[in-house]
């Protein structure tokens, strides 16, 4: 996946206020098998940048003085398996991955990290043994709480080699049962900072367990920011991300993981390029197993980009896995200028075309959904899209948590 340079902005990453803290249960999710009319009513998008939104002074005082909000403190825990983690020293840990460190393998009941307003750079791991863990963004607004690191795949590795594109993740999970709520994944390296590297794929996330929740966070970088993805070729991982936002410019969601976005907000960022199309939102690899790949429901998707300059989506084959027959549905979503209706999917290599992946959209709109050359738009029939919706993606695993 090629790319060139462009730009990004830190201050996008860093930005941000307090906010009054945001409830912590997460209800099931519903069905979304298309019950209401996308020419009538928007798609229910909320950007966690505004949700919860209330900031005053009392609310960044109290924020000051209780690092932890409501989620109690290292004098008031939550329940015994709540450990606290502040760059200020106020908690138990003062960096995400040693709070990670200190859980414990298997636990019968998942354990819960309150993450206080900073911003923390490092790389996380959460291993496959750290399962049923929860991070928590302590103020509810995900522009507070930041976990950034700043390696490409062609970064330079202090023991040699490069860190290739799973390496450069600034936050990895492997493990099952991870739930994030209201806090932002990152990757800030730069293209422009680095014209000696040519391999500029630069992971904000890469999630890999089954039964993974974000609910209002945030994932930002350029290329390939999110990888959702799964821990082998034979596991199914069920990821659900809730009233997310996500951005960049090339393959900014991508993997084979079975990932539904339920009324995110995907954002385009501009490339610096001359050639189109400049990018691609989607480059699902789903493994030809897999009868459920990407689903995007009720989605919005936008950026301040030239008209018809960005393709929706490309069929990636990894080297891995060159049987993967890669699967996404696009629904009830909003389509902005920036992506190009006549021709929303190109191929990424020469062996493998877009047309024979399994590729869909059902009742989508905005200037991007036009369908000016039908045989480039594959649409689903209503019995068709009762097969592709959040449901039967997830199955039996309704999402829920309770803090």
């Amino acid at each position: 996946m090629s790319s060139s340079p462009g730009s990004f902005a830190r201050r996008q990453v860093l930005a941000g206020g307090m906010a009054v803290a945001a409830g912590v249960l997460l209800a099931p999710a519903a069905a979304l098998a298309g019950t209401s009319d996308p020419d009538t009513e928007a798609p229910d998008v909320q950007d966690p940048t505004t949700q919860g939104s209330a900031t005053n002074d009392a609310a960044a005082s109290g924020a000051r003085t209780r690092p932890f909000g409501r989620h109690g403190s290292p004098a008031h825990r939550l329940h015994e398996r709540t450990l606290y983690v502040d760059a200020q020293g106020r908690g138990d840990h003062t960096t995400v991955q040693a709070a990670v460190d200190a859980t414990p393998d298997g636990p019968e009941r998942g354990w819960t990290l309150v993450i206080a307003a900073g911003t923390y750079r490092e790389t996380v791991t959460v291993a496959r043994a750290k399962t049923g863990l929860a991070f928590v963004g302590a103020t509810g607004d995900p522009r507070d709480v930041t976990i950034v690191y700043g390696n490409a795949s062609g970064t330079p590795k202090p023991d040699g080699g490069t860190y290739g594109t799973s390496g450069s993740a600034t936050t990895t999970v492997q493990a099952d049962g991870f739930t994030a709520l209201r806090l932002t994944f990152a990757n800030d390296w730069l293209r422009a900072d680095h014209p000696e590297v040519t391999a500029t794929q630069a992971v904000a996330a890469k999630v890999m367990g089954d039964r993974s929740v974000f609910d209002g966070c945030r994932f930002l970088g350029h290329q390939d920011t999110l990888y959702a993805d799964t821990v082998g070729l034979a596991a199914f991982a069920r990821q659900y991300y809730r009233h997310c936002h996500i951005e960049g410019d090339v393959d900014f969601v991508f993997g084979r993981a079975t990932a539904v976005f339920d009324r995110c907000a995907l954002e385009i960022l501009p490339r610096e390029v001359t050639f189109r199309p400049y990018g691609y939102v989607f480059a699902p690899s789903t493994a030809a197993a897999n009868p459920h790949g990407f689903l995007a429901a009720r989605c919005a998707i936008n950026g301040a980009v030239p008209d018809a300059s960005y393709g929706l989506a490309r069929p990636w084959r990894p080297g891995s896995d060159p049987t993967a027959v890669p699967m996404l549905t696009v629904r009830e979503t909003r389509i902005g200028p920036g992506i190009d209706p006549a021709t929303p999917y190109v191929d990424m290599s020469s062996g493998y075309h877009w047309q024979d992946a399994r590729f869909a959209e059902y009742r989508n709109f905005g200037p991007g959904a036009a369908i000016p050359v039908p045989e480039k738009r594959p649409q689903l029939t209503p019995a068709q899209a009762a097969e592709r919706t959040v449901r039967t993606h997830l199955g039996d695993w309704r999402p829920s948590i309770e803090i």
